[in-house]
């Protein structure tokens, strides 16, 4: 029985021309060797399976052959490249760094530089997975690349460049291997199964490429295990149930149902999936690649992007004629978040029913009954109440709540119109969200006499209170109102809480101020203050007058901790309050 080979090593590219998706790179290595001008260090980078140390082989052979071609290619008939055929060459050294990483390695290694080749005309070390040397190792590696001898041509593979030294990466030239195309994947594979007389259905080559993600290699182990599972007939259906893949039928049937609204026909498909034994994870992500693929399918500018076969791309732009670019862009949204929460998600299933009922209903009407949203007429309904202008001041009501109350429901009960909107009362007493100065949620929920909010200066005036009030409520109220001031004044309400305020002639209230900078302060804002007093101490014929105090050296401010030791002394109830609730100084 004849031995057999897998088709990744059978296959393996022996001359550049023979690489695949790398035409770029082969064509500057091959013009390297025409011309003469070599480097002395190279570093192949790229995804796994693209063909670095494959490609690093060739140019290795090409540069030690005696009679390359004028295209740059090894002749493969000289005794340098007869001797790399078979494996017997003294000028090419490969080594695999992942296993000889130390500083030892690396030492014979620089050691065999020192020798120059007996045959052919430069001595090639080919490193393998460079980026698992160590530290040490790399140190040890760095002096002889700096400076090698004449006859000495390093070639680096790995497939992690970040994890170089940037003192190697200076060092080498770089070439960055690009992950193979779902076209030239399969273009490969259609010559690999005509070598091998396989037959092939191009939608199971497809899903083959897809699942490599860009490796030549794993694309040529998936094809091998495909043919073995298909004995010799690779077709769609064998090669999904071989490698687990769910079909692409079912993304085009929930994207078609979703369309129509039938959420009910979306989960019983999504049950049928799932006893399949696939996850409701990785439907959420091959169906978002499907709806991009769907979106890239409506522009032909945008057409090239799909790695799909020329089939599939077909059925893509069917189904773009039918879907709204609107219900694409929203579907995307929806399941970009739910592959964010899948993870964390308790009840994965509940989370992906959700997912697919949402983008179920994006084509829906709004107030349909059957969209299981809410109306947008109610959200209209309580922006309106919550905009309308402010009645004007009128007389006094006694029976107003109710009325209001009644109002509230008849409008709830019934579906207001344009018309009724724009002329819907405002609810008497609704409090705004900010606050100003002298007001807190606590004395807003008071009210007058006349039923009515107290918030213009105006009003609360009008009524004339005449209520006589002590130092201790003037000073009480003082802080009071220093500790609900907004933030935007919280640079003057805390100076102005080191300020006592005392009664010089009543109801005239005094300020001692200790310079004319913290006056200028408080007169901006003397009138909010007045009427805040006002308002708190039930007296609208209080006055404010702000002295500078006249120091005869400079005063120090007294500190929190300062002014409570003098309100202790001044008043002991105070320490013995302290006392009796345990309470410390902050």
């Amino acid at each position: 029985m004849e031995e057999y080979i897998v088709s990744a090593r059978k296959y393996r590219p022996v001359t550049f021309d023979s690489v695949v998706g790398q035409l770029a790179l082969t064509t500057t290595l091959k013009n390297a060797v025409k011309s003469g001008k070599l480097a002395h260090a190279y570093l192949f980078c790229g995804p796994r399976g693209v063909g670095k140390t494959t490609c690093a082989r060739i140019f290795a052979k090409a540069i030690n052959c005696f009679s390359p071609t004028e295209d740059g290619e090894a002749c493969g008939h000289c005794e340098s490249c007869m001797a790399f055929n078979e494996q017997r060459s003294f000028n090419i050294f490969e080594l695999d760094a992942a296993s000889n990483n130390s500083v030892e390695h690396i030492k014979t290694l620089m050691e065999q530089t020192r020798i120059p080749p007996q045959v052919g005309k430069y001595k090639v070390f080919i490193i393998d997975e460079v980026h698992m040397l160590s530290t040490a190792a790399f140190n040890a590696f760095l002096k002889t690349l700096e400076e090698p001898p004449a006859h000495v041509i390093f070639i680096l593979a790995t497939t992690e460049k970040h994890k170089i030294l940037p003192t190697i990466l200076s060092r080498c030239q770089i070439y960055d291997f690009e992950r193979m195309t779902v076209q030239s994947t399969i273009d490969h594979l259609k010559y690999v199964a005509s070598k091998e007389g396989i037959q092939y259905e191009e939608e199971a080559l497809a899903v083959i490429a897809e699942k490599a993600d860009g490796g030549m290699r794993d694309a040529l182990s998936i094809f091998d295990q495909a043919a073995s599972f298909c004995q010799g007939n690779i077709t769609y259906q064998k090669v999904i149930e071989d490698l687990n893949v769910l079909d692409a039928e079912n993304y085009f049937n929930i994207i078609d149902l979703a369309i129509e609204n039938k959420v009910s026909d979306i989960m019983v498909l999504l049950n049928n999936i799932i006893r399949n034994g696939f996850d409701g994870g990785l439907l959420i992500s091959g169906l978002a690649k499907h709806v991009r693929n769907v979106l890239m399918a409506k522009d032909e500018a945008t057409l090239p992007l799909l790695e799909v076969s020329q089939q599939q791309r077909e059925r893509y732009q069917q189904q773009a004629k039918k879907c709204e670019t609107r219900f694409l862009y929203q579907a995307l949204r929806i399941m970009n978040k739910c592959d964010i929460n899948y993870r964390q998600s308790g009840n994965k299933r509940l989370l992906v029913e959700l997912t697919l009922i949402e983008i179920a209903q994006i084509t829906q009407p709004d107030d349909s009954p059957a969209s299981g949203r809410r109306p947008k007429r109610l959200k209209t309904l309580f922006k309106h109440l919550l905009q309308q202008p402010k009645p004007k001041k009128t007389a006094p009501q006694v029976a107003e709540a109710p009325a209001v109350v009644a109002t509230v429901h008849s409008i709830e009960s019934k579906t207001p119109t344009d018309t009724q909107k724009q002329q819907a009362p405002r609810v008497s007493g609704r409090p705004t969200l900010k606050t100003p100065i002298g007001f807190s949620w606590k004395t807003i929920s008071t009210k007058n006499d006349n039923g009515s909010l107290s918030q213009n200066t105006d009003e609360n005036t009008s009524l004339q209170e005449q209520q006589t009030f002590t130092d201790e409520d003037l000073q009480f109220q003082w802080m009071a109102m220093c500790n609900r001031m907004p933030q935007e004044y919280t640079g003057i309400s805390n100076r102005m809480k080191s300020i006592m305020p005392i009664i010089s002639n009543f109801p005239n209230v005094t300020l001692n101020v200790e310079n004319k900078l913290v006056k200028e302060q408080i007169e901006q804002i003397q009138g909010k203050i007045l009427s805040t007093l006002k308002l708190h101490l039930h007296n609208t014929a209080i006055t404010l007058t702000i002295n500078v105090a006249e120091h005869e050296g400079p005063v120090r401010s007294l500190t929190r901790a300062e002014q409570y030791e003098l309100l202790e002394k001044e008043n002991p109830s105070v320490k013995r309050l302290r006392g009796l609730l345990d309470l410390e100084l902050a």
